[in-house]
């Protein structure tokens, strides 16, 4: 993945959970929404299929990071 759609998945995947906490989500279900928002980004900029985006999304290794 380039540089530029790595930056891009993880502003998707970061922004989705920050909406996601601000609506009352847990962690995990924040995480879950994440990782879709930032697949189906993935899956549209590459043209990957859904689950290999949300694979290559997973290998990133993001997590939530929700602000006291």
């Amino acid at each position: 993945m380039e540089e530029s759609t790595k930056s891009m998945v993880e502003e998707a995947y970061f922004e989705t959970v920050e909406e996601s906490f601000e609506r009352g989500l847990t962690p995990l279900k924040a995480h879950m929404e994440g990782v879709v928002a930032a697949a189906m980004l993935l899956s549209a900029v590459e043209g990957v299929e859904d689950e290999a985006a949300r694979k290559m999304v997973m290998e990133l290794g993001l997590r939530p990071q929700q602000e006291e």
